[in-house]
């Protein structure tokens, strides 16, 4: 015989004070918690729509990052006429590609932080068919002239629409803002590869990646082949997509690794609390529960009962905690991106699978913080408990 949802729900009432201790730290522990891991899937999700699955970008064969790699003229000239490569009506759709990092300041700490500058081909917007112009222009070939990310205005100095800056050794005019949907893109400066190149003093006609578009998906694996088959060629290819996935992995994983670690430390204290709440209930409730077994109810509904009870807690601290860090969901951050060591602006993401699993963590605490008191109630003497003041 099963003991009524009510009597607990009457038990609580009655012990509000130690159960909204309880409850607060439940709430605060899966909190942290859930903006943790929302933080580390914003950074991922941030890189990864970086890559358009129908583009692949290529780099010096052994390169991880484009920073190492190198590519002549010659070798961009044979990448983008090998098979597989989309053409337009005026040749390849590439963008053989330059990257620096340049130090502005940030808007809201005031100091400087790195940007990552990246000299691309005029034909960049046809390239990544997912980035567009939303203010101002695209700059002019063989122009000192930048177009932003629609992060940068916001997060550093001197880059709005308009602005002059000196850097690298040049004056830049800021002609454009640009839309990357949300990706990595939209932190980044970007320019003519060969003005670049020209400023920092770097040898013409050297590039450190080229990003070709591809004729569909599934060219990949020939444009790969043809390029490994090429005696003249020492590149490797990949899929965008998985080039930025790959790079999210270390931070993504750190970030994670110290979110649950500070979650698990958090969440002893919270299951202590539940403990406390729970133990003190077992103590005043002692004549109450052996008055129900005298009328019949078993020791397995006792610890069920007792059980329910630490999960409600729980529950009830689970959702507060969700409902608490909502309000960060698209909030912007920014982090030291440490495969480029330029800042990355990033919104927490908040998605549903995490909200669940945040409360799937508050009744884990209120598992671990129910079920001894409830045997310890189960497994006292009828005869004594009802002795008991």
């Amino acid at each position: 015989m099963a003991i009524p949802l009510v009597y607990n729900l009457r038990s609580v009432r009655q012990r509000w004070a130690s159960a909204i201790v309880a409850v607060l730290g439940i709430a605060g522990t899966v909190g942290v918690f859930v903006a943790m891991l929302s933080m580390a899937r914003g950074f991922k999700a941030t890189l990864v729509a970086s890559g358009s699955p129908g583009n692949a970008i290529v780099m010096r064969a052994g390169s991880t990052t484009e920073m190492m790699s190198a590519l002549t003229r010659e070798e961009v000239d044979l990448v983008e006429n090998a098979p597989g490569v989309a053409r337009a009506q005026d040749g390849p759709l590439a963008s053989p590609e330059v990257v620096v990092v340049a130090a502005f300041p940030l808007l809201k700490a005031g100091s400087d932080a790195n940007v990552q500058v990246r000299g691309v081909s005029p034909r960049v917007l046809e390239v990544r068919d997912n980035v567009r112009v939303v203010q101002g222009r695209l700059f002019r070939s063989g122009l000192a002239e930048l177009v932003v990310g629609r992060n940068v205005p916001s997060t550093y100095g001197g880059l709005r629409l308009g602005d002059r800056v000196k850097f690298g050794g040049g004056t830049w005019s800021v002609v454009g803002v640009f839309d990357a949907g949300g990706s990595a893109f939209d932190s980044e400066l970007w320019c003519d590869a060969a003005v670049l190149n020209q400023v920092y003093k770097r040898p013409e006609n050297i590039f450190q990646s080229l990003t070709v578009h591809l004729t569909a998906p599934g060219a990949l694996a020939p444009f790969k082949d043809a390029l490994t088959a090429d005696p003249r060629l020492s590149v490797q290819a990949e899929s965008e997509r998985e080039y930025y996935e790959k790079h999210s992995r270390g931070l993504t994983t750190l970030i994670t690794v110290l979110g649950s670690l500070v979650a698990i430390v958090m969440g002893i204290g919270a299951v202590f609390g539940a403990l406390n709440t729970m133990y003190s209930a077992v103590a005043e409730r002692a004549r109450e529960v052996g008055t129900m077994r005298a009328l019949g109810f078993g020791a397995g509904s006792v610890v069920v009962s007792f059980v329910v009870e630490g999960l409600l807690i729980a529950l009830v601290g689970g959702l507060l905690g969700c409902i608490a860090v909502l309000p960060l969901n698209g909030l912007t951050t920014g982090t030291m991106n440490f495969q480029t060591f330029s800042h990355l602006a990033f919104a927490f993401r908040i998605t549903p699978g995490l909200l669940v699993g945040g409360v799937v963590f508050s009744l884990v605490m209120g598992l671990a913080g129910g079920v001894p008191p409830a045997i310890r109630a189960a497994r006292r003497p009828v005869a004594v408990a009802l002795r008991e003041l």
